[in-house]
């Protein structure tokens, strides 16, 4: 068996092999961007790049980042979804292109010393079946036709190599090509799967009992291990498309996923980036994980409690905004979960500390992170534990229910049905479930609808208004210093084409007369219509010459610096970024602070227009 970090470390060392410079994490917290709550994959900061901007370290690229998906929560529980995950990625920026990168790919999963060592009998791909603007992708095809025969095995259409249609294998920011804007860049993609070999369908409760199991199914079977898309064609008009001139590649793997392939163990949860934290479960609840009533509120705990530390760690803390929301209802979750197995809520600090003790030394240092983590998770737990009672006090007065009084106390008080069924069963009441489901889809609907644009895939809104709040935030980050002191540290940013949102962390809390001043500043330096230039320099060099930088990101040895005014040297604000600027601070009109709050201990939020 390999571990996770074993692998990590093998697939680091294949791609600096193929000459790959690694390109540093993000926050899970986007920077700037208002159009996604979190980085919900490994090539969401790199759309820039894949659309024709110079990525500062090359054209050949690769990293494992942190990701979070929170739209399908209620959906976790099963053996291979997770909230909170990494993928591994790879991105060539107009450099190799399907028949480099498919065997680049098929050589890391399948080479014993190169790679991980996959037993390629076990791999099924997928591709582009064409529809009538784009042609089927049988260049993909023929590359998989011989890498599959190098190693000795006959890869036929529909047994091994399967087509699909756009809504499987072909990727662009809108989706299907008709629904893709002219100038729209998209393309094929070809996806990997692992084959567990056990067709779940023949439960006889399942419900693929009657369907065909093919790679793309949803019975357990196969699992998708990695996609490349192929950024291949430009739209030009409603109904026609030609190849772009430079061709990218975009890769994603889940890493989770790969894990559990590696060991060929079906259950992500019980491969050794979860087993620490199951363990602990059963430690608290004294229940066991091989009993499957249980397996679906443990895999629950464990997957929301680390995406929850994740979270904190990332600066994240629980409110009924944004990100803070997502926060809560994961703890909160996680508690009546952990209340239902155990009729406490104690263990789950322990838990908290099994997910750190996970990732030791490659996100985290026990020592210095862990007591704000856990201070944090008690914190809300704690006020949890009294809303929880207030709910049950509710519930014991009284003495008939339906399906929609249950989704209510399920959304006011957290109570999940499954609760709320087993305390009202004790009263001889039966809770029509199908109606509950009713509410809750109502809900669910109306939840994706609103937040849709939250979602979407962190593609930055680069309007004209962000653009200019975008580089508005540089001035107002050095004009806090100004005026507030070094010690002044950004905690965070948010920027829509209403307004600007900048956190910062400041010792001393300013007074109205320090926040006119600092809007008085800004708006001097816009009146001077000084230039925003950019230059490629080496990390130390840019430090050197006093370039800020947030200091929860990791950065590459070559850096982007911004700077406002006439030379670098002698700039008004250098800061660390990829963009997008205006090219004059004349462009951005004014800046007004509307609105200034403490937002934690020592920690303010600005607003402004």
């Amino acid at each position: 068996m390999l571990t996770h970090r074993q692998v990590r470390n093998k697939i680091i060392s294949f791609w600096e092999k193929q000459n790959h410079k690694e390109t540093p994490q993000i926050s899970l917290v986007p920077q700037g961007d208002s159009t996604t709550l979190f980085t919900g994959s490994g090539m969401q900061p790199l759309v820039p790049y894949l659309l024709g901007e110079i990525h500062p370290l090359g054209t050949r690229i690769f990293n494992i980042q942190r990701c979070l998906r929170a739209m399908d929560i209620e959906e976790i529980g099963d053996n291979r979804h997770t909230t909170s995950f990494e993928m591994f990625g790879n991105w060539s920026l107009g450099d190799y292109f399907k028949k480099e990168q498919l065997r680049y790919f098929f050589t890391l999963l399948t080479d014993p010393n190169e790679g991980i060592g996959l037993d390629p009998h076990k791999l099924y791909v997928s591709i582009f079946e064409g529809n009538k603007d784009i042609p089927k992708d049988t260049e993909s095809i023929e590359i998989w036709k011989l890498l599959f025969q190098e190693k000795g095995i006959v890869a036929k259409e529909g047994e091994r190599i399967f087509s699909y249609d756009v809504k499987k294998n072909w990727w662009s920011r809108a989706g299907a090509p008709e629904n893709m804007p002219i100038g729209e860049p998209g393309g094929p993609d070809s996806e990997v799967f692992f084959d567990f070999g056990i067709e779940h369908k023949f439960h006889e409760n399942s419900q693929y009992k009657n369907e065909k199991c093919h790679p793309n199914c949803d019975c357990g079977r196969f699992v998708e291990i990695g996609n490349n898309v192929f950024m291949q064609y430009i739209k030009i008009s409603a109904d026609k498309f030609k190849e772009l001139p430079q061709k990218n590649v975009d890769f994603g793997g889940g890493f989770e996923r790969l894990i559990a392939s590696v060991n060929n163990m079906p259950d992500i949860f019980l491969t050794d980036l979860y087993i620490d934290i199951i363990k602990t479960i059963e430690k608290s609840t004294n229940k066991s994980y091989s009993d499957p009533r249980y397996q679906a509120s443990m895999r629950i705990i464990t997957d929301h409690i680390k995406a929850s530390v994740f979270l904190i760690y990332d600066g994240v803390i629980p409110s009924n905004k944004e990100q803070g929301y997502v926060l809560r209802r994961l703890l909160r979750r996680a508690s009546v979960k952990m209340k239902f197995l155990s009729g406490s809520m104690d263990g789950l600090i322990e838990i908290g500390n099994g997910v750190l003790k996970t990732y030791e030394g490659i996100y985290f240092d026990i020592e210095k992170d862990g007591p704000h983590i856990k201070q944090i998770i008690a914190d809300e737990i704690a006020r949890f534990s009294k809303s929880l009672d207030h709910g049950l006090k509710i519930i014991e007065k009284m003495d008939s229910i339906d399906g929609k009084s249950a989704f209510d106390l399920y959304q006011s008080y957290g109570f999940p049905f499954e609760l709320t069924e087993e305390l009202f069963k004790e009263k001889n009441i039966i809770i029509s479930k199908n109606d509950f489901e009713i509410e809750f889809n109502k809900h669910k609907s109306l939840s994706k609808t609103t937040s849709s644009g939250m979602f979407k895939g962190g593609l930055a809104d680069n309007s004209e208004q962000t653009t200019k709040y975008h580089t508005a935030t540089h001035l107002l980050h050095q004009a806090l210093y100004d005026i507030l002191g070094n010690e002044v540290r950004q905690e965070g940013s948010n920027i829509t084409g209403e307004r600007l949102r900048f956190d910062f962390k400041t010792n001393i809390k300013p007074t109205q007369d320090q926040l006119k001043e600092i809007e008085s500043v800004i708006n001097s330096k816009i009146s001077l219509a000084l230039p925003v230039t950019f230059k490629l320099l080496p990390k130390e060099e840019a430090e050197k010459i006093n370039a800020k930088s947030f200091f929860k990101e990791k950065y590459p040895d070559t850096v982007k610096v911004y700077y406002i005014g006439n030379d670098i040297n002698n700039a008004y604000s250098k800061e660390f970024c990829g963009g997008p600027h205006v090219s004059n601070t004349k462009d951005i009109g004014s800046l007004t602070i509307k609105k200034f709050e403490k937002i934690g201990s020592n920690l303010f939020r600005i607003y402004a227009q």
